[in-house]
């Protein structure tokens, strides 16, 4: 990766072959009456024309191959190179208009390999063609020149180890850390700098081999996470990396999946539980053991935008020196030396070639990835609600409000006089006992100019202010009383005038809202309570351990942490404890944000230790 340190080197690399390509800055002919057209106005009309072109390739598309250019060995000497079209870093488009066969040993470069891993490459090429007498040539000029350029490819070979990958940007996208750090292995930890709430994230774990030596690796450690929760639905991850063995340069990754709280903060730590890491290198106890503290923000944006962010923030110039190679490469071959030649041992594509996603083909896209889930994937968000009831998977967070809706009548049996109070009958409202509420509207037929028909209206508050130039109107004023232990209501109105209807029609909407019951936030705290997972641990000066919490009886809720003293270290509001200088014994209340009369207590003794080993928790 390249940082802004690099800038300058970056500006020789990268820009310069930009511009040597010529495609920006953009110009073009301007016409005007008496110009003088020459071979060279002409040539800028194209390089104009092209140029944009293969811009917005550049900036659109990237490199890579849009569709074939499939690589298959016919025998251990020839290969075929389907047909196929690709994207240069230049923008400029490579077209293998039919299936080639080629001998391994007839392909540019083979002279040049030095070793048996290679690499198949394909790249544009010009070519001039059509050779036509030239009239008014120049003086000394060619009597015949070429009248048209061919746009065609190049297939060459070259050394696996001498191909370029481009640079890599240096970016904000991800949190990383170093977990081990030995002269033969490296483990580090990846995962996104920002997440978003409610929804889940991967860490990545990468096992790198940095020396020759033939040696077997085993890793493990425990890591505690307040801000997300484990597949086991645990604020904890184990990560086991049990005998590796890979050769010098050798990367292995694996994938752990994350679900993030629901709540956003800018802030959240995850760190190493103290005496759970152990490192092995053949049997012998690794001295390279790293401390943890990775910060991560929890954030209300979609994945989505995120990684837009991340990906269209860059300039062009970095954008471009990131994808200038004037080559695609198509496939990896192992070869096999013999006395007199090379023979095909084995071809590589899948982890080798690189697509470009078009909109033509996603359709078909996303119906080939519609059949892989990962096994932390959650439902998606186009299933019905019905359905996650029905398996009883609706999370807490999302409950919606029950509503019901109905019409009643109340008849007035004789004209009704201003200041006269009629009531409805005790209306069942089908939403249970309990807090709901009632709004009712006057329902009523219009006329509809427009085919003589009749519509229907429903207006809650005065009518009187949609009252026509030549329309009459009830105008009453209306009260509702809800029987919250029998789970109906009364509608009660006042006459503001004289009417001489015979009854009044109204549409009711009641609402019930989840309670703070149904949220896990009960009044009767007597049975509930939480306790620390570890209530006592032993910790080192300045070491960081996480106090996670369970819940007992009762579901779980927002989480506070302070120390009971001054002098006692650090505790972040996500409970990750940071020891002092001091040795001592510490003491940690812990409490429901909701209920703060539900607590418990945690201690902390703090020694001096030797070493980069640590202690095991009691």
């Amino acid at each position: 990766m390249i940082g802004l340190e690099d800038y300058n080197s970056f500006k020789r690399k990268g820009v310069e072959k930009v511009k040597n390509n010529e495609l920006i800055p953009f110009e073009r002919n301007r016409y005007f009456s008496g110009k003088m057209l020459t071979s060279s106005d002409f040539q800028a009309e194209q390089n104009y024309n092209n140029n944009k072109r293969r811009f917005m390739n550049q900036v659109v598309l990237g490199s890579g191959i849009i569709c074939g250019c499939g690589v298959f060995s016919l025998d251990d000497l020839s290969l075929l190179i389907e047909s196929g079209a690709a994207i240069d870093g230049a923008g400029r488009e490579i077209v293998i208009e039919n299936s080639v066969v080629k001998k391994v040993s007839a392909i540019a470069g083979f002279e040049e390999l030095r070793t048996n891993n290679v690499s198949l490459c394909v790249r544009y090429k010009e070519e001039d063609v059509h050779a036509v007498y030239s009239v008014n040539r120049e003086e000394g000029g060619s009597e015949y020149e070429h009248n048209r350029v061919a746009e065609g490819y190049e297939l060459f070979l070259a050394d696996t180890e001498d191909i370029e990958n481009g640079f890599e940007m240096e970016t904000e996208f991800f949190a990383e850390a170093e977990l081990l750090s030995t002269e033969d292995y490296s483990v580090r930890l990846r995962m996104p700098a920002t997440v978003s709430a409610g929804r889940y994230a991967k860490a990545v774990v990468a096992v790198t081999k940095l020396s020759e030596a033939s040696k077997k690796l085993n890793y493990e450690t425990v890591l505690q996470m307040p801000g997300f929760t484990s597949s086991d639905n645990e604020h904890e991850l184990k990560i086991q990396l049990q005998g590796i063995s890979l050769e010098q340069g050798g990367k292995v990754e694996k994938e752990y999946w994350m679900k993030v709280q629901t709540e956003t903060t800018p802030e959240t730590a995850i760190v190493m539980k103290a005496g759970s890491t152990k490192a092995t290198v053949d049997g012998v106890v690794a001295e390279g053991l790293q401390n943890l503290n990775l910060q991560v923000v929890i954030s209300d944006i979609h994945p989505r935008d995120l990684a837009l962010w991340e990906n269209n923030k860059i300039s062009l110039e970095m954008r471009g020196a990131s994808a200038l190679q004037d080559y695609i490469r198509l496939a990896d071959l192992k070869l096999v030396r013999t006395e007199t030649a090379y023979i095909i041992e084995e071809i590589e594509e899948r982890s080798v070639k690189r697509y470009i996603p078009t909109l033509a083909g996603e359709k078909k896209h996303q119906e080939y990835q519609s059949y892989y889930r990962d096994e932390m994937q959650p439902v998606p968000v186009t299933q019905k609600v019905s359905d996650y009831m029905e398996r009883g998977n609706v999370p807490e967070y999302r409950m919606v409000p029950e509503i019901e809706t109905g019409i009643l009548e109340i008849p007035l049996n004789a004209n009704a006089k201003k200041g006269d109070i009629r009531y409805s009958g005790e209306v069942m409202h089908g939403l249970g006992k309990g807090n709901v509420y009632v709004e009712i509207g006057y329902e009523k037929l219009e006329n509809v100019s427009v085919d003589g028909g009749n519509s229907k209206t429903t207006i809650y508050g005065n009518p009187d202010f949609f009252k026509g130039p030549e329309e009459s109107s009830v105008c009453v004023e209306t009260a509702v009383k809800v029987l919250n232990d029998k789970g109906s209501f009364i509608v009660a109105v006042k006459f503001l005038k004289d009417v001489e209807y015979l009854v009044l029609t109204f549409r009711w909407v009641a609402i019930k809202f989840p309670t703070g019951e149904r949220f896990g936030i009960a009044e009767d705290y007597s049975n509930k309570s939480i306790s620390a997972e570890t209530p006592t641990v032993v910790l080192g000066t300045k070491e960081s351990y996480y106090f996670n919490v369970k819940f007992n009886n009762m579901k779980s809720c927002s989480i506070a942490y302070e120390l009971t003293e001054p002098g006692s270290g650090e505790i972040s509001p996500d409970g990750i404890y940071t020891a002092p200088t001091k040795e001592g014994v510490y003491e940690i209340r812990i409490y429901c944000t909701d209920a703060p009369m539900i607590c418990t207590y945690a201690y902390a003794i703090v020694k001096k230790k030797d070493g980069n080993s640590s202690e095991e928790t009691p």
